[in-house]
């Protein structure tokens, strides 16, 4: 178990509830697949609104011409540095827990925001291991309007569904949820 996810955690049980299982997503920069197609798609969105913005200022163009580059830049920026630290952010403010009855995720940037799974009326889980034994376990039905199994979000803020993402041992956190239904 995990002593900050554990200390986090606390303040959100019940009075005779415990945790069986506490942790917290991978920190730090994180490449998704979708990046081989998002980095190179920003990096041109971006240079080319730079270069937009650079050439209404220097060639004497209307004001107007230059100020309407502006969002196309912040959009870029975002795009390429942004969303990488927007993620890392909401990932290093992300708890999860496992007790007897329920799973518990605690997230949340600006503000803490608790979502909590009846262990007993779960129907669907779903996990996806790496070779590392790193990865995400999916809770409930996917959202149709995600392509299914290729992570394909913007950022953790888009995610197809409610999940413990990208943690470590991911199958021996499979098989404690299971563990705590089948006592039920």
């Amino acid at each position: 178990m995990d002593f900050n996810a554990t200390s986090e955690l606390q303040n959100y049980l019940e009075l005779n509830e415990r945790l069986v299982w506490s942790g917290q997503p991978k920190k730090g920069v994180v490449f998704r697949t979708t990046d081989i197609f998002i980095i190179p798609f920003s990096l041109l969105w971006c240079g080319f609104a730079i270069f937009w913005f650079t050439s209404a200022l220097l060639s004497g163009a209307p004001i107007f011409l230059a100020i309407f580059g502006i969002p196309f830049v912040c959009v870029g920026l975002f795009f390429v540095f942004g969303r990488f630290i927007i993620d890392a952010k909401s990932r290093k403010n992300t708890f999860y827990g496992i007790t007897e009855n329920r799973i518990i995720i605690r997230s949340g940037i600006l503000k803490k925001t608790i979502k909590s799974i009846n262990l007993k009326t779960l129907s669907e889980i779903e996990i996806e291991e790496k070779k590392d034994g790193s990865g995400t376990i999916n809770f409930g039905p996917s959202n149709p309007f995600f392509i299914r199994n290729h992570n394909l979000h913007w950022f953790s803020g888009s995610k197809q569904n409610t999940s413990f993402e990208l943690i470590h041992d991911v199958r021996q956190v499979y098989n404690k949820i299971r563990e705590a239904q089948q006592s039920k």
